[in-house]
């Protein structure tokens, strides 16, 4: 069988997507949050760093509370710290917000591989039992369906939280006052605060907001996926979720098609056993998709007007 027939056949398998749509939701829940922060006219990217802190946190809340969902909080809530940090940066001391990123991301890979050392030594930082995991769900009678019952209900309960999220952000963005004012402080702050309003408090909260959900992604990749925490572990997911906004457009619905489409390569890559092409060579495919979308699309793609611009009020 050749290469190309094997890869054809793999397409048409049912636990192929059900993979694809798991590694999108990894990169979808990012995204979404990278969405919300540059509407408001902030550059993020520093979610590989706020997805890593999380992913750290997650196993040594898990390990020692024996709770994935406080875990879970822990991780929402240390990557909630790192936006934060990136925020007070980026608008009340107004550095440049690609510096202050990638400043937050090697902070984070060294704070991660410090702690690990301090706490654990040179010894593996464990596995948290079965029943400390995030749990998988099967939903009855649905599950049965043929092809799509394997794909979309039988997942882990953190696709579903995403699915949801993804259908709640762009109402929020698109369809309520929020969302108005968040794109509002991203296309022209001046005229939102001659509005009434708060250009600073909307735009910290987006950043936050980003910080949370990129933690979310943290906590489902350590005790979701994986189940411990190994160093660097994101692997250049918060990146590849970068990508997936720009390529939707700074829109919801655009980055989750993007994060299918990357999260088809990393399927495909977990499957090397089937395909017999060196897996050396299907570990680059998300990446090599990633650049190709990049240089397909950024160029005709234009981001919120004040994005990456710091505010200064009373300015014209």
């Amino acid at each position: 069988m050749s290469v190309v027939s094997e890869i054809l056949h793999l397409l048409v398998t049912a636990s192929l997507w059900n993979q694809v749509l798991a590694a999108a939701v990894l990169l979808l829940l990012p995204a979404l949050g990278g969405v919300i922060s540059e509407r408001s006219g902030v550059v993020n990217i520093a979610m590989e760093g706020m997805m890593l802190t999380g992913a750290f946190f997650a196993v040594v809340a898990d390990l020692g509370l024996h709770n994935p969902w406080l875990a879970t909080l822990v991780a929402m809530a240390a990557g909630g710290l790192m936006a934060l940090i990136h925020a007070v940066v980026s608008i009340r001391f107004r550095a440049d917000q690609i510096v202050s990123g990638i400043a937050i991301n090697i902070f984070a890979a060294g704070l991660t591989v410090f702690l690990v050392n301090r706490i654990y030594g040179i010894q593996d930082v464990g596995h948290a039992s079965y029943s400390e995991l995030l749990p998988s769900l099967n939903i009855p009678v649905l599950e049965q369906i043929p092809f799509i019952g394997h794909v979309f209900f039988q997942q882990n309960v953190i696709v579903y939280v995403a699915l949801v999220l993804l259908v709640l952000v762009h109402v929020v963005l698109f369809r309520t006052r929020l969302g108005l004012r968040i794109r509002a402080v991203g296309e022209h702050p001046q005229a939102a605060d001659t509005a009434g309003i708060n250009v600073y408090a909307i735009r910290y909260g987006a950043v936050i907001t980003s910080g949370l959900l990129s933690g979310l992604a943290g906590a489902f990749l350590a005790i979701g996926v994986s189940n411990t925490f190994v160093p660097n572990m994101t692997d250049g997911r918060g990146y590849i979720a970068l990508a997936a906004m720009i390529f939707g457009k700074w829109t919801p619905f655009g980055a989750f098609v993007a994060c299918l489409i990357f999260g088809l390569g990393e399927a495909i890559y977990a499957n090397n056993s089937i395909i017999h092409v060196s897996p050396y060579l299907l570990s680059m495919l998300p990446y090599l998709l990633t650049l190709i979308v990049l240089a397909g699309v950024v160029g005709r793609s234009n981001p919120p007007a004040a994005d990456g611009i710091p505010y200064v009020a009373g300015s014209e």
